[in-house]
């Protein structure tokens, strides 16, 4: 393997868009039987280690099952599932046979699920059976589904059961190897959060492991000897792509927690496992540093890692004084998965400044463009963030689903640059600084501000947990500043707190930009991937 970061991207592109690449001997077939892919936690700490021999063995019987069940190439498998030995197992089936896996979260009501189902015209979903009462037909799901449900767990209903599906076939007899589809082939399809709007689909291509492999090696900097640990749930974009693509894409073990989010939990596991390198979202971090457990010496991370929403100051700088190491902040998008990053990889790691979150990962290239042209705004000058699709090797989306006006917004008219639909900034030097979504954006006379350059300040204050701020219509300013804040337990809301939440913005950011209004709430909207729903709060 190189260590060119150039050649690095081509050796990839070589192993994963090739017309004759194979998902089941990318992600399995390829590693060493013996090798661990992934050690499985449960709540009480007990713990089963899954070799690639295990998985080829288990996940050839369950593509056996669902050729049985009619699922051809090309077909839509969805999963409700938790982290468990089952999905990867699942997982894996799904792709040896040539389908098209379907995430679905586990905090997803019957709407949601309902949705996904019927646009992606899933074939058959597999349920954890503390799930399975999404699928029982009522108001949202159809009697007559066109899709089959099999159940992992001993349930006493008629649905199919994993296990015996599974246990049906010998792996050496079961028939047909693993499909080809290519390095266009589809892998997955996603559905966009849809904070506006109806979800859109994205489907992602095989050739797409090799951005994902990249991130492994380059953001991640996730080594053999590490124990890696991505706690984000793999029912969202960067769980799926980075707790369970791209660990399996390189090879390297990662640890899957069979058990819901605690503070203490995520210690214990920690301690009990060795972790070294940690990603979560900025929603883990903030509950690790609220929790007052203490935190075990022996806990070292050589490496912390986080996405989904910019990092506020203070947990870099607790990260810092607690953890000895920087939490990095990385960004990316489900229709893409990461491209700029405060990279951890030698080469590429570079000093954090503040409010950054870093650079384009090699294989991407981006820029600010102007608000107005699709000229590249100067340093400093706030505007749209774009990926350059001409210098770009690793991108690999070209559109959604069955929505080509959707897919023209996201493209400039000449397709050089894709819009992120995200606002922001970069320095002198190159390094990029967000701001907010477009629709996030608050003009309050004619002051463009950011929300998270507020945010940022009010969590500074001791006994704030997490803020949102969004901009509510004025007459007189067209917008102003309204905050939406989560105290710690037992701290209460008071007007005194508030005067002193607004004073710390006018010292610490801008005499104007304080929020006119704070609201103390008990938590805050949020997707599945942990962003803030402040369209819901402007409804407020």
């Amino acid at each position: 393997m190189t260590t060119d970061p150039t050649a690095r991207v081509r050796e990839l592109l070589d192993q994963y868009d090739t017309p004759t690449a194979s998902a089941a001997e990318l992600l399995c077939d390829r590693h060493p039987a013996d090798d661990v892919a992934f050690t499985v936690v449960e709540s009480d700490l007990s713990s089963t280690d899954l070799t690639f021999g295990y998985l080829r063995e288990q996940s050839t019987r369950f593509a056996a099952a669902l050729a049985d069940l009619g699922v051809e190439p090309g077909d839509h498998v969805a999963t409700l599932m938790g982290k468990s030995a089952e999905l990867v197992v699942a997982l894996l089936g799904i792709w040896r046979r040539g389908a098209v896996h379907v995430p679905l979260f586990t905090a997803f009501a019957p709407p949601a699920i309902a949705f996904r189902l019927g646009a992606s015209g899933a074939k058959v979903v597999v349920s954890d059976a503390n799930q399975l009462d999404k699928l029982t037909p009522g108001e949202d799901i159809p009697a007559d589904a066109s899709w089959q449900v099999v159940v992992v767990g001993g349930t006493g209903t008629d649905a199919l059961e994993f296990a015996t599906l599974v246990d049906a076939h010998d792996a050496a007899d079961a028939t047909g190897a693993a499909v080809t589809v290519g390095g266009d082939g589809p892998l997955v399809q996603l559905f966009t959060s849809g904070t506006t709007g109806t979800p859109k689909g994205v489907p992602v291509r095989l050739r797409a492991l090799a951005s994902f492999h990249a991130y492994q090696e380059f953001g991640l900097d996730v080594r053999k000897d590490d124990v890696f640990w991505n706690a984000a749930d793999p029912g969202w974009a960067y769980g799926l792509y980075y707790a369970l693509l791209g660990p399996l894409a390189a090879g390297t073990r990662s640890i899957l927690l069979h058990a819901g989010f605690s503070a203490p939990l995520t210690w214990q596991v920690m301690e009990r496992f060795g972790v070294t390198n940690f990603a979560a979202a900025p929603t883990v971090y903030r509950s690790l540093r609220a929790d007052p457990t203490p935190i075990p010496e022996t806990v070292k991370l050589r490496r912390a890692s986080s996405a989904g929403e910019p990092l506020t100051p203070d947990v870099i700088s607790w990260a810092e004084a607690n953890l000895n190491v920087f939490v990095r902040d990385h960004y990316g998008q489900t229709e893409h998965g990461m491209f700029i990053a405060n990279s951890w990889a030698d080469g590429l790691r570079e000093e954090v400044r503040d409010g950054s979150m870093g650079k384009p990962l090699p294989g991407w290239a981006c820029a600010v463009l102007e608000d107005d042209s699709d000229a590249i705004a100067s340093p400093r000058t706030p505007g749209r963030v774009a990926i350059d699709t001409h210098n770009s090797p690793l991108m690999w989306f070209t559109g959604y689903v069955d929505a080509p006006e959707k897919t023209a917004q996201r493209f400039t008219a000449d397709g050089r640059w894709y819009l992120t639909g995200d606002a922001g900034q970069t320095d002198e030097d190159g390094f990029y600084f967000f701001s907010a979504r477009d629709d996030d954006v608050i003009i309050m006379a004619g002051y463009r501000i950011g929300p998270f350059d507020v945010e940022s300040v009010l969590v500074m204050h001791d006994e704030v947990v997490e803020a949102a701020v969004v901009g509510m219509p004025d007459e007189l300013r067209g917008e102003v500043l309204e905050a939406f804040v989560v105290l710690r337990d037992g701290v209460d809301g008071t007007d005194e707190l508030e005067v002193e939440l607004q004073t710390l913005v006018k010292k610490k950011f801008a005499a104007h930009a304080y929020p006119r209004t704070v609201h103390f709430v008990p938590n805050l909207p949020k997707t599945p991937s942990g962003k803030v729903q402040r369209y819901l709060l402007r409804k407020k």
